[in-house]
């Protein structure tokens, strides 16, 4: 057998190797696509990366300005339709998370949960599905609320899917947390899925995670000890 072949057999049986632990890693998930499993399947590989090559890694600190504009005027749709008013969450720090479906980052959802559960005395946790970027969140509200809790037993609420960069479909959350005629001092827009903004008890935008922080990371654990 030639060098070639025998490295070709070689790939093909890590290939088939990596698909059967998809499968078998994912058996419980059998609302996934297979996309889906394949990147819930190499979270942790690419968060390692991320990190190490520093991309999607940007932590801003709150620049000691208060906002002009309240977030508490403000209120969401969620994805099962009702209103949900941001001032119920007056004294609790906010997370507030853009999220999608098919993400390299989609893993998130089950640490964000682990740290709604963690910290659920004093932090709210809101996801803002949004197909901004590379339409990686095609589904509609429904499909996406049986994703989150079925797949990552996500429990916090979801916002009604929307646009979460600057054009005229935004999400005025989101246009309030990337102005800083409105927030007192941040203009970075999300950098991909999974930007994290983190709003103390007072209403005021502390920190700006990066897609690549995880939400078990020290960098978020101290912003809320």
């Amino acid at each position: 057998m030639s060098k070639g072949r025998s490295i070709l057999f070689i790939l093909l049986g890590v290939i088939a190797s990596f698909l059967v632990y998809v499968g078998i890693s994912n058996r419980n998930q059998p609302q996934m696509s297979f996309r889906q499993k394949i990147l819930r399947t190499i979270y942790p590989a690419l968060m390692w990366v991320t990190r190490l090559s520093g991309k999607n890694t940007t932590v801003l600190m709150r620049s000691g300005i208060d906002p002009r504009n309240s977030l508490y005027d403000l209120s969401i749709q969620t994805v099962s339709g009702d209103s949900l008013p941001l001032a119920n969450f007056r004294g609790k720090y906010l997370l507030i998370v853009n999220t999608a479906s098919d993400c390299g980052y989609t893993g998130q959802y089950e640490e964000l949960q682990q740290l709604q559960d963690r910290f659920a005395d004093q932090l709210q946790i809101i996801a803002f599905p949004s197909n901004d970027f590379k339409e990686q969140e095609k589904g509609t509200n429904q499909e996406i609320a049986s994703f989150c809790q079925r797949n990552y037993g996500v429990r916090f609420p979801v916002a009604n899917k929307g646009g979460v960069l600057r054009h005229a479909g935004q999400q005025p959350v989101f246009d309030w947390l990337t102005d800083p005629n409105q927030n007192g001092w941040n203009s970075l827009n999300p950098q991909w899925n999974f930007a994290k903004f983190l709003v103390d008890r007072e209403g005021r935008l502390i920190r700006y995670f990066g897609p690549s922080v995880s939400p078990l990371s020290e960098d978020v654990l101290s912003a809320l000890k």
